[in-house]
């Protein structure tokens, strides 16, 4: 079993910055792709950034290549997401999950541990 925690979400103006942190307990942590996934209200969840077991294959979705960079720390079962030159259309709340599986995927469907969610709010 894993749980997962998000934090460092909040208000930030466009054109700012965040990290978002997502700790994981368990040992099977290092074992297993993450990603991060967003849900703004009245939409569809979002795939946002996937990265492999090991950190060296990462995937982004087209609305955030080249402002967002995910990655791990498998020592301290912790990753993160780092969110540059935000968008008033980044808003939403952002979920890390883990699939117990080799390979990363872009669908949510597929991820089998879920954090609670941490809320990113972008202003103008």
């Amino acid at each position: 079993q894993v749980a997962l925690v998000e934090s460092g979400g909040g208000l930030v103006h466009a054109g700012g910055s965040l990290r978002l942190s997502c700790a994981a307990s368990g040992r099977a942590f290092s074992n297993y792709p993450m990603g991060w996934f967003r849900q703004a209200p009245g939409k569809e969840r979002e795939f946002v950034a996937s990265i492999s077991w090991s950190g060296g294959g990462t995937n982004y979705g087209d609305s955030v290549k080249g402002r967002f960079t995910i990655s791990r720390d498998n020592a301290k079962s912790t990753a993160y997401l780092q969110m540059n030159n935000l968008k008033l259309e980044d808003t939403a709340v952002y979920y890390c999950a883990i699939r117990r599986t080799l390979a990363a995927s872009t669908s949510s469907g597929l991820y089998d541990y879920w954090g609670q969610g941490t809320q990113v709010t972008v202003s103008s």
